[in-house]
């Protein structure tokens, strides 16, 4: 490319885009080595439809769960700001009103969540209360100057209309260079005179756009430090009469900050008012609930996959966003490694695609465990033609999907029935949370487990109310289910509610025959009253003989346990489970449980296993002169002790290097050779130092310490 010009200078020639070489399409990954593997892109089409399904319901769960909390703030701000609405000109005046509206925002310690619930709210607020919102964070604002700069460069992206902001644009590369509290008002009232006769009356009521507040997000106020808010929250306190501002403050720890960071002069101008929002816990039980306890959605998690992603969930960030990549790592895994996850979507269309099996596919089925154990149960016959005859597997196929689905409504309704008799018991002997019943259903035949006999003894002490309430509640799980798989056990427990009404009834009925014969009995002293009771407690405990209610109690926990037995077997029971379940615990563990030191010692001490290149293979305990001078450097170093030798280590290194080195020798010198390997050495040892596993120490000048140990 060349240019003629006069003068010489620099020519500016932007990239063509257009002759970029495309990308590999993603689908294409999906193929295994250089064979393109079976039914490849039906598997990434039904992966992308899948997630985009988990995708859309993931964010309508955020939106309802976040809707309570942002109505009650859009509540506030509206309230907060009616009075300056309606008395203006007497704003200075009002010491209250001197006061900044401030929303204390808790928004609990899963700090990754928060930007996501932050950009929802700033939306939320431009919709519904005023079009200028700001965000800023900590690591933005060191000082008052820098903390308005970013104030006045978000708040004059916030303008009303086109023609406006095309005119602050102007006045803000003006302002620029002196951002004030000042400048900031009179902007504030240019706007609003400006922008008011131009105002259409039925999009945007007076009430609400002739003057609206400006709101500012702190996203993170533990970080703020002290000097910054006090300074800004004074000289906005003296401008609020002009500039009407709100304050919305972003809480991870406790509401108690806000007075630790300011003293009470500062604090006693802000009129607090605190919000909590939904604890993390709560917001996972429910995505529990609508994505994984559900027919909804064909994917499931075996144990060991959901105990992965709920460990990082609990004991490493609360992060709701996190959990969600962790289940969408786990799709992509499944679909990637499992041939037989084409029929890992709605029933009728994995009916389908059943009938379009290649024979490689059925060989897949013949080879699943589950099947093979499905296989070993039938009859001789059926045992031949489900080896020989492919007709006949596929139809046994699609009869063993319809079980599995029976089998998943049936598992949920019965789940979460159990969840209601056992989430109240004391001490909660299978769990509070129906996600730690669920992990425990998966894990194990859980009739089987010293929990689930200890649950069954607390259940047969349940009280009347208890046992009706529990019963109602269970009762109302299969009536909200549109399956009819279990219609029977509904009428069962409508039968069983009957009852124990009948007994209420009954119960009333020996009351009032026992008061009317009770007003013909005569009085009695204290030696025949006692002695009469004595002899009651003695008939009641030789005849043991159940009342009503206990024997109905008694049929009740036993219809329980027929149910769980029944049909909260463990998935690996049921045949083509595979298709379904993803297991891949193994590779997800490495992906999202990263152990980086360790990895970087694989790397130094085995580069093979990273580069796969042939020349790098070599036996234990040798050090390849072709490997990465840093790979040298830290095999030699882990031979070392606490104290390293430089000049010791810098001859092994140049040992290694040279063992089997073949060089012209007119070409270089050997003083030159040393040089570049005593550079490279240098280089090594620097990265070394970088990487954390060596330091500088004073004890010698020509030493070095080493700081790991154990190999990794």
């Amino acid at each position: 490319m060349a240019t003629s010009s006069v003068s010489k200078g620099c020519f500016v020639f932007k990239p063509n885009f257009k002759k970029r070489k495309n990308s590999v399409a993603i689908e294409d990954y999906f193929n295994k080595e250089k064979n393109e593997s079976e039914d490849s892109k039906l598997r990434f089409e039904t992966y992308r439809l899948v997630w985009q399904q988990v995708k859309s319901e993931t964010e309508r769960l955020q939106e309802e769960l976040n809707k309570n909390l942002f109505d009650s703030l859009i509540e506030f701000l509206q309230k907060s700001h009616s009075g300056f609405q309606k008395n203006s000109k007497d704003w200075g005046c009002q010491i209250k009103l001197r006061e900044i509206p401030t929303a204390a925002l808790v928004l609990g310690v899963n700090v990754t969540d928060h930007d996501l619930t932050l950009r929802s709210l700033t939306e939320a607020l431009q919709n519904n209360v005023t079009p200028y919102v700001a965000s800023l964070q900590a690591r933005d604002c060191p000082d008052v100057k820098h903390l308005l700069q970013k104030l006045v460069s978000q708040l004059m992206d916030c303008c009303i209309d086109v023609e406006s902001k095309e005119e602050e644009s102007v006045q803000i590369t003006q302002k620029n260079t002196h951002c004030s509290m000042d400048s900031l008002s009179s902007w504030y009232m240019n706007v609003t005179q400006k922008t008011d006769p131009k105002m259409p009356g039925k999009k945007r009521t007076s009430s609400q756009r002739q003057s609206p507040p400006v709101v500012l997000i702190l996203k993170d106020m533990e970080s703020f430090t002290t000097k910054v808010l006090q300074d800004f929250i004074n000289i906005s306190s003296q401008h609020l009469h002009e500039f009407p501002l709100i304050l919305i403050v972003g809480i991870a720890t406790s509401p108690i900050v806000i007075h630790r960071l300011l003293p009470h002069a500062v604090s006693s101008l802000l009129c607090i008012e605190l919000f909590q929002s939904l604890s993390c816990k709560e917001h996972l039980t429910t995505v529990f609930d609508k994505l994984l306890l559900t027919t909804q959605f064909p994917f499931k998690l075996n144990e060991k996959v959901l105990q992965i992603l709920t460990n990082i969930f609990l004991y490493h960030d609360f992060s709701i966003q996190n959990f969600i990549k962790g289940l969408q790592l786990s799709l992509l895994e499944h679909f990637y490694s499992q041939p037989l996850s084409v029929l890992c979507c709605n029933l009728p269309e994995a009916k389908r695609r059943i009938h379009f099996l290649s024979d490689n596919q059925c060989e897949n089925i013949r080879r699943l465990p589950s099947f093979r154990r499905y296989v070993e149960k039938q009859a001789a016959e059926k045992q031949v033609a489900l080896l020989t005859n492919e007709r006949f597997l596929k139809e046994e196929t699609r009869s063993l999907l319809e079980n599995l689905h029976v089998y998943h409504t049936n598992y949920f309704l019965v789940l979460r029935c159990l969840h209601q008799f056992t989430s109240s018991l004391p001490k909660y002997p299978l769990g509070r949370q129906i996600r730690e019943l669920y992990c425990t259903c998966l894990e194990k035949n859980i009739w089987k487990s010293e929990e689930y006999a200890s649950a069954l003894q607390l259940l047969r002490m349940l009280a009347k109310d208890e046992l009706m309430t529990i019963l109602q509640k269970c009762l109302n799980v299969f009536k909200s289910s549109s399956e009819k798989q279990l219609g029977s056990t509904a009428k069962r427990i409508e039968d069983f509610l009957a009852q124990f009404q009948s007994l209420d009834a009954e119960a009333k009925e020996e009351e009032d025959t026992s008061g009317s014969q009770s007003k013909g009995l005569q009085k009695t002293d204290l030696y025949h009253l006692q002695k009469s009771l004595l002899e009651m407690k003695e008939l009641r405990r030789t005849s043991k003989k159940p009342t009503k209610f206990e024997v109905l109690r008694e049929q009740v926990v036993n219809f329980m346990d027929f149910l769980v037995r029944e049909h909260l077997r463990p998935p690996e029971t049921q045949p083509l489970h595979e298709a379904v379940y993803c297991g891949a615990a193994h590779a997800l563990r490495e992906h999202l449980n990263a152990a980086p030191r360790m990895a970087l010692h694989t790397a130094l001490n085995n580069p093979y296993y990273y580069l796969k290149n042939e020349a790098l293979k070599s036996e234990e305990g040798c050090i390849p002169n072709v490997a990465p001078d840093i790979c040298i450097a830290y095999k030699l170093h882990l031979e070392c002790s606490r104290l390293i030798n430089l000049v010791d280590w810098s001859e092994a290194f140049a040992t290694v290097v040279t063992a089997a080195e073949k060089m012209d020798a007119n070409s270089v010198t050997s003083e030159e050779k040393n040089e570049i390997i005593h550079a490279r050495f240098i280089r090594a040892v620097s990265e070394l130092e970088l990487l954390g596993f060596i330091k500088p120490t004073k004890q010698k000048t020509d030493h070095v310490a080493r700081l790991t140990w154990g190999g990794c």
